[in-house]
């Protein structure tokens, strides 16, 4: 989930909703909190906007992403290769090492972000 007030979210999810943390704390601006059987991802707007090149659109407007669909895959690039020829990517595959991951973004028909990334410790 992609949130403009990221402590305030990360406190109601960790505090209020009882979901344990896997990864992450009120400063990193990205978390993970194990729900049972999926992980929820709570991450700043901003953050993902200057991840993605959309830093120019407002984050109080529909312009910036509100959600982002996070697959772990084996490989980045062999993902990225077997789909660019079907779809437009938004970032090519590269390393984010402040995030521990290798990553690509790609959007769906109706302009949802969808994010595939790999840790780069595997």
């Amino acid at each position: 989930m992609l949130v403009a007030d990221y402590q305030e979210c990360f406190h109601f999810y960790r505090d209020v909703l009882g979901f344990e943390v896997g990864w992450g704390d009120e400063k990193s601006y990205y978390a993970d909190f194990e729900t049972g059987n999926a992980t929820l991802a709570l991450f700043g707007r901003e953050e993902m906007a200057d991840a993605v090149g959309a830093t120019e659109k407002p984050s109080n407007t529909p312009g910036q992403d509100e959600v982002a669909l996070i697959f772990r895959v084996e490989s980045v690039d062999e993902t990225h290769q077997s789909l660019r020829r079907k779809i437009e990517f938004v970032t090519e595959p590269h390393d984010r090492p402040d995030w521990g991951i290798r990553v690509a973004h790609f959007r769906d028909p109706n302009g949802n972000l969808i994010e595939i990334n790999r840790s780069l410790e595997s």
